[in-house]
């Protein structure tokens, strides 16, 4: 794994892994803006607000998203799901900025005030694999692609999330195939289509209408 600068100046990884960068080479922080906080977080009503985040990543969702809630003066507690996590070389690599440092040093498996209204809880876990305890306004659904991790695109996963959104709430995601389209519209959301960030003609958005 190693870190590069992408076309709008910030930075991302690429996983050897799964042979994939974690944001868009077009510009990491202008794809996570469009896809995350401007079509999810932004878009969802509830106040305060609860995120789900499946791939927990570099970090950058979570970031933008307390920068958000910062400005907002939103209250908001963030649980995302990363089974991989990035070690301290590569943290180091994408900011030195204290507060999204903290947020990757922040221990596991525990909820962590990480500024003043915005929790942090990072878990351990395959999302079919868990449990939730809180039902979630915004869900950021930011697995590898379909064709490098399709196990996290299955109909099992997306049922899984819904059974733990609240009325309303809107699941954002890069990827617009129309099998995922497909399979989110089978488990209950309304799905349209938005038009992508640089470099992607459209992304989804589903919200839960039960």
């Amino acid at each position: 794994m190693y870190a590069i600068i992408t076309a709008d100046g910030s930075k991302t990884i690429y996983s050897k892994r799964f042979g994939e960068y974690y944001h868009s080479t077009f510009g990491a922080e202008s794809e996570s803006n469009h896809v995350f906080i401007e079509a999810g977080y932004l878009n969802a009503t509830a106040n305060p607000a609860s995120v789900l985040e499946i791939g927990f990543g570099t970090g950058l969702n979570a970031w933008l998203t307390l920068q958000q809630a910062e400005k907002l003066h939103r209250q908001t507690r963030y649980e995302a799901l990363e089974l991989y996590p990035l070690n301290d070389t590569l943290i180091g690599e994408l900011s030195d900025n204290d507060i999204f440092r903290n947020m990757h040093q922040a221990p596991w498996e525990q909820p962590i005030e990480i500024i003043p209204g915005f929790v942090l809880h990072k878990r351990k876990i395959d999302l079919l694999q868990a449990s939730f305890a809180n039902k979630f306004d915004v869900v950021y659904f930011d697995a590898f692609s379909p064709e490098k991790q399709p196990e996290m695109w299955h109909e099992s996963g997306f049922r899984k999330i819904i059974a733990c959104c609240n009325p309303d709430a809107i699941l954002t995601t890069y990827c617009a195939k129309g099998s995922v389209r497909r399979t989110l519209r089978k488990v209950g959301f309304q799905v349209e289509r938005l038009p992508g960030p640089q470099g992607k003609r459209e992304i989804l958005r589903g919200t839960n209408n039960i």
